[in-house]
């Protein structure tokens, strides 16, 4: 079939599906959208080249589709439609867990019922999500390996093994706990899943069981046939549509878990999101000060790999020995350079127990730090490939003699267990070390000094600065065909900022496509523009004139509210000045769980009572409170994403020195989308009615709030000066 007629089938699909479903009305917004998917799968060549002078040709299209297009069935439909009429897959990775679960439990449900043959669909997860039932069982036996014991500071004394965190159990407590994690297990109580536990633990509890790659002997472990994991790829290995997230998808390239890249039709929903996801995924850091974990390493390393004969474990001992040596001349070094600066540095956010900081200015280590750092990254990876030859023979010899292959399962997991401590060393080493080429941007660098009790904690940290860069290398190189969608890909207006950042700029197999939402804004919202005498910029007394009105605004609430505050502090005082009348009426974020705190706003909603939910930048997002249960949403100040995290710090000082503005490239844009965001949590449906406050003059007052402005709903604006 030709690209026109695969994409002609993808929409009848769509069409037919619509139609089918009882009470549903087609949208036009939504066949655009629609129209667009079937069009740009349709013209992606999927497989293997024919020869190497063909180039397959490449589609990509970036959606942005409005509060209530309805762009789950746009895509999903002619998405599925597609690949089963060319006999390949469709893999979808969203951003948040709520997404990943309506899609997996309600949409392609849904979608399934309309089709005429079987549609198989299934969620993806990383396997640190999952039990490794060896690990549990040696835990639950009170067998644990103590990964933090006696060790050495950066200055070469010797320190006692790290306090446990506040609050985190001992070890009586946790051997209870996994004991009872595998008795649920036993009995079939519990699936593996950690998700699925009713009580999901805390990751420094978790870590010690979960089914790591490094510690993981696949097909070799006698419990193999048992491994919640291994059975959970076996439901992806059938599965037509795979639903995974923005994390894992970077994560997994090229490592066969999801499907091939160039052969599967791609869909990122919630897209905004992909950048900063990148540049998480692609950062690296090492650990300057507890390397005691080194001779644990070589110790185990040398007894498993004699053990085992491999040959390659003679220059262990020296690896050890010199990388140990490298990284506490690091650790010495860094504190003779920047110890002043990560003493006297502000904590992020003003919190205390929270590491300090200090950047390498221009992305270049200085000279007697080089050194060492290659030193670290030599010894690193000689010592890393000593690993991967034991591992080789560890594997050899479970399938040469399985009976042998529980115990030598767990001796391949304590050499896994500390495996990625080397791995991070190396990459960060490497990172570090590198020298951009000349016009490119480099690499974020900086330092991080914890204070605990007695010791210190410090750690090397390096990052890529243009997350557009890392994804076309790392991501859309291999891709064919791919859809991103979301509500929020244009910023004032354009999607230029999106491209850049996702690496799509400039990109020829790129089409974009901005699909209204269906609903009237100018009718069904008022956005109000508080004008304060208070400069935004003098927080102190904007933060004191802003409390006081929205109090005020406050008391008129009858239904559901939500207060979006852009500071901790500025959500502090207004809970401290709530007068007796709102305190009962105010559920605030970070006093009760997520998910409890939801449901009383609903119960108090429903039952006819006024209810006020306040909450920082993560309710901004994905919050779904349609009707009256977000009558009025109230914006503190407009939610700025200044360059002050080492990343963008770096990104600013490149932009600077290239004669370029970072408030106009990068503050704006960016907080425009986010800004865009949060006003959507106001109207959900065609029905809403609601008001949107932002008591930040500068939305109205500015040429760049002006900017601000024509990337949001076109609500009717009415302005209130104080």
């Amino acid at each position: 079939m030709s690209a026109q007629q695969w994409a002609q089938g993808a929409l009848q699909a769509f069409e037919a599906v619509v139609q089918s479903t009882p009470g549903f009305r087609a949208r036009e917004g939504q066949r655009r959208m629609a129209e667009q998917v079937a069009q740009t799968f349709g013209q992606a060549d999927l497989g293997k080249a024919e020869d190497e002078e063909h180039q397959p040709a490449r589609a990509i299209a970036v959606i942005q589709a409005g509060t209530g297009v309805g762009k789950s069935l746009a895509y999903a439909a002619p998405a599925v439609a597609m690949a089963l009429a060319r006999g390949t897959r469709v893999l979808i990775s969203t951003a948040t867990v709520a997404l990943q679960e309506q899609l997996v439990n309600k949409d392609l449900p849904a979608l399934a019922a309309h089709l005429d043959e079987p549609l198989r669909f299934a969620l993806a997860k990383g396997r640190g999500r999952y039990v490794c039932k060896l690990k549990l069982e040696r835990l639950a036996a009170g067998t644990e390996d103590d990964d933090f014991g006696a060790t050495e500071d950066l200055f070469g004394a010797t320190e006692a093994p790290r306090p446990a965190a506040p609050g985190q159990p001992g070890a009586q407590v946790r051997m209870k706990f996994y004991a009872s994690m595998a008795d649920a297990l036993a009995s079939g109580q519990w699936d593996g899943d950690r998700d699925t536990l009713p009580d999901p633990p805390e990751p420094e509890v978790w870590a010690p069981v979960a089914a790591e790659m490094h510690s993981c002997t696949g097909r070799h472990c006698p419990l193999f046939s048992q491994c919640t994991y291994y059975d959970r790829r076996k439901e992806l290995v059938a599965a037509q549509v795979i639903v995974a997230n923005h994390d894992l998808l970077l994560s997994s390239i090229g490592a066969r878990l999801l499907p091939d890249l160039d052969n599967c039709l791609l869909i990122l929903d919630e897209a905004h999101h992909l950048p900063t996801t990148a540049l998480s995924q692609f950062a690296c850091e090492m650990d300057l000060s507890y390397l005691g974990w080194i001779d644990k390493l070589a110790s185990r390393a040398l007894r498993i790999g004699q053990l085992v004969e491999a040959e390659e474990i003679a220059d262990i001992p020296n690896h050890a020995a010199r990388l140990r040596a490298a990284l506490q001349d690091c650790g010495r070094l860094v504190m003779d350079l920047y110890g002043e600066a990560l003493r006297a540095a502000p904590r992020p956010g003003g919190g205390a127990g929270l590491p300090t900081r200090a950047r390498v200015a221009g992305g270049l280590l200085p000279e007697p730090l080089r050194e060492p750092f290659t030193q670290a990254a030599e010894q690193a990876d000689g010592f890393l490939a000593a690993l991967r030859a034991i591992a080789q023979a560890l594997r050899s010899t479970m399938r040469d003699a399985p009976d042998e292959a529980r115990r030598l399962s767990q001796l391949y997991a304590q050499v896994g267990a500390l495996a990625p401590r080397l791995e991070a060393v190396h990459a960060a080493a490497r990172l570090l070390i590198a020298e951009a080429p000349e016009g490119a941007v480099p690499a974020a660098k900086w330092f991080t000094l914890l204070a605990q009790g007695d010791s210190l904690s410090l750690r090397a940290h390096a990052s890529p600065v243009l997350p557009g860069s890392a994804l076309r290398q790392n991501l859309w190189s291999q891709v064919r065909g791919a859809v991103l969608t979301s509500a929020t890909l244009t910023s004032c207006g354009q999607f230029d900022f999106f491209l850049r950042e996702a690496g799509l700029a400039g990109d020829e197999a790129v089409t974009t496509l901005a699909v209204d939402s269906p609903f009237d804004y100018a009718r069904q919202g008022t956005l109000v523009a508080h004008e304060t005498r208070a400069e935004p910029r003098d927080a102190q007394a904007f933060t004191a004139e802003m409390v006081e009105a929205l109090l005020t605004d406050l008391a008129q609430v009858e239904a559901g509210a939500l207060v979006l505050f852009t500071s901790r502090e500025q959500m502090r005082r207004a809970v401290e000045e709530l007068p007796t009348a709102l305190r009962p009426v105010v559920l605030v974020q970070g006093q009760l769980p997520r998910r409890e705190l939801l449901a009383r706003h609903r119960e108090r909603v429903g039952g006819g009572l006024p209810s006020i939910i306040f909450g920082m930048q993560s309710f901004g997002e994905g919050l779904d409170l349609p009707g009256a249960l977000c009558e009025s949403l109230f914006i503190t100040k407009l939610p700025f994403a200044p360059p002050d995290d080492p990343v963008s710090e770096a990104r600013a000082e490149w932009l600077r020195a290239s004669g370029r503005d970072p408030f106009t490239e990068l503050v704006v844009p960016a907080t425009a989308i986010r800004l865009a965001q949060w006003v959507g949590r106001a109207i959900r449906t065609e029905e809403d009615r609601a008001q949107v406050h932002c008591y930040d003059k500068r939305l109205v007052r500015t040429g760049y709030g002006q900017r601000l402005l024509t990337g949001l709903p076109p609500f009717t604006l009415e302005r209130r000066a104080r």
